[in-house]
């Protein structure tokens, strides 16, 4: 679904990515990782349109997308998340849902008179999809919270409840367990592997929590240096010597 061939990235001085190829295939949960400052992040914005790569090519279903900007990219379904939410803090769950989708009737204010009808229609359309993925997601008893109010946790799941209001093919999640409790760690993963089974939507995922990881993706892609250092089963990673010393810090000898 994804490939990424040959991409540098450099700031000043400072090479973020350097010769990364890899590949994503379509209906896996493909794990990221590697340590802090190894290009993962700044990987994503080049795949997502927030950053034009030096050289090299991203092909999404066999189309070219580097250069792209990301309300383009965001059209071929393709949706991320950052380390950092980005909720709409003083407007509900619901509400932050609802104004996702792009070009609704009601945009134009003029429709507000003269389309008044196809505006609440699909109103009502666009509420009903956000209640199901609120329910979905178990944040359905917030549905009328706000969503500066909302734990850690309760972000990282509507930061995810967001992109299911794009259908989106191939979802980004940036460390979508940092900061978040057990609980709702475990209602994270288990969220990401029915979307994965029963809806199809392919996941990339940068992660430092290697127990998610390792429960949840294979593949494993290792980055280091702006570079692809390894990639296997979990179980191939966990028996790399190269990532047990550098990553894992030999939890799992």
């Amino acid at each position: 679904m994804l490939e990424v061939k040959d991409i540098r990235k450099s700031f000043g001085g400072i090479q973020a990515v350097h010769e990364c190829t890899f590949t994503v295939q379509e209906g896996f949960i493909t794990g990221l990782i590697g340590p802090n400052g190894a290009g993962k992040t700044t990987l994503f914005n080049l795949v997502t349109g927030f950053h034009k790569p030096d050289e090299g090519t991203i092909l999404f279903k066999g189309n070219r997308i580097d250069g792209l900007p990301p309300h383009q990219i965001f059209r071929k379904k393709i949706c991320r998340t950052f380390q950092i939410t980005r909720e709409y803090a003083n407007m509900t769950l619901l509400e932050n849902l609802m104004v996702i989708p792009e070009n609704q009737v009601g945009e134009k204010i003029w429709n507000t008179w003269f389309r008044n009808k196809a505006v609440r229609d699909q109103e009502k359309t666009l509420r009903d999809k956000a209640l199901e993925i609120l329910e979905f997601v178990e944040l359905i008893h917030l549905k009328d919270e706000y969503a500066k109010n909302l734990s850690g946790g309760q972000k990282k799941l509507l930061e995810l409840a967001k992109t299911l209001m794009a259908d989106p093919q191939l979802i980004l999640l940036d460390e979508p367990g940092a900061g978040v409790n057990r609980s709702l760690m475990k209602k994270l993963g288990d969220n990401i592997r029915s979307l994965c089974t029963e809806r199809g939507i392919t996941f990339l995922i940068i992660e430092h929590d290697m127990d998610l990881v390792m429960s949840l993706c294979n593949p494993v892609i290792v980055m280091s240096e702006g570079r692809k250092l390894s990639e296997g089963t979990p179980e191939e990673i966990k028996s790399d010597e190269r990532v047990l010393e550098a990553y894992l810090g030999g939890q799992y000898r």
